[in-house]
């Protein structure tokens, strides 16, 4: 590529810690890539490729999907674009395909900043921050923050889509814990029916580790453990690392999507957990949904730990 031509990705930040090294781009804020000691850990992609399958994208101001793209807030209606028109959702939010700028960068950290102006589907006004922290013995930490710098208050949720890579060939042998007691049936557009369901005696009880085996995923689940600090813990084993990720106590739900719909080169090679603060449909229903006031903040963290085996 001629150093005059700018990859679709965009800008390229590189940290490292020990053996760990990521990517961040100026698209979206996104996690293009993440390994340990030369292992990826979270299914990569070039810098001049489309994120494929929403791979390491941030998610604000609201992850997955809100039905037809139409909610209401503070006693208004509003009619999102519908970015997935082959079910009529709008999907993951208004930022993961805009240009963010660096704000800070070192070796072993890089921030970037975007600001969201009001839209005729999201008229308000929001300053984030996506910031990536690598550290030798902790991994990757991810902090969120979102600020209104309105007049209005605004709903807000947030979400990050990383595909998590534990050895090659599929995912049916890798091992998988998750912290979570209910699972939320859904349609098959996306759209949660009813009320969450226990795990317990379902196909969806991943409580104590076992192999993924024939499971289908694209699932949110939450009554999410947490340890002393408030952090849900989920681990991934497979052929060639332990994977463990954690997310902070404003992420009340994980998304856990199996990749069965993606391409053949794609499809249950990397197991997507998504950090979010709501569930999906979450500007309709209003579970779980953020409201950030004039001059308010919210931050969310999750991060993502590994090891090599053999």
């Amino acid at each position: 590529m001629p150093e005059s031509t700018l990859p679709l990705t965009g800008a390229q930040y590189e940290i490292a810690a020990g053996e760990y090294r990521a990517t961040v781009t100026e698209l979206g804020a996104g996690l293009r890539s993440l390994s340990l000691g030369g292992q990826a850990v979270i299914s990569e992609h070039g810098a001049d490729e489309v994120p494929p399958a929403g791979a390491g994208q941030l998610l604000a101001p609201w992850p997955n999907r809100v039905d037809h793209g139409t909610y209401s807030f503070g006693g208004r209606s509003y009619q999102l674009d519908l970015s997935e028109p082959a079910h009529g959702n709008a999907i993951h939010g208004l930022t993961r395909f805009a240009s963010w700028t660096v704000c800070h960068s070192q070796p072993d950290l890089v921030e970037l900043g975007l600001q969201l102006l009001g839209q005729p589907g999201y008229p308000f006004c929001l300053a984030l921050s996506a910031r990536y922290r690598l550290s030798a013995q902790g991994g990757l930490e991810v902090t969120v923050t979102a600020r209104n710098t309105g007049s209005r208050p605004a709903p807000f949720g947030t979400g990050s889509h990383p595909y998590l890579l534990a050895g090659t060939g599929t995912i049916d042998s890798w091992q998988l814990q998750l912290p979570a007691a209910r699972w939320q049936p859904a349609d098959g557009r996306g759209i949660p029916v009813g009320r969450p369901r226990e795990v317990a005696g379902s196909e969806y009880d991943f409580r104590e580790r076992r192999p993924i085996g024939s499971t289908s995923l694209d699932t949110a689940f939450t009554g999410l453990y947490t340890d002393d600090d408030g952090c849900a813990w989920a681990r991934l084993t497979g052929p060639d690392a332990e994977i463990a990720l954690w997310a902070g106590a404003g992420y009340r739900w994980l998304q856990v999507f199996t990749g069965d719909a993606l391409g053949p080169d794609a499809r249950r090679r990397a197991l997507a957990i998504e950090p979010m603060t709501c569930p999906p449909n979450a500007f309709v229903t209003g579970i779980d949904l953020l409201t950030i006031e004039p001059g308010d903040s919210t931050v969310q963290q999750w991060g993502i730990r590994a090891a090599r085996i053999g």
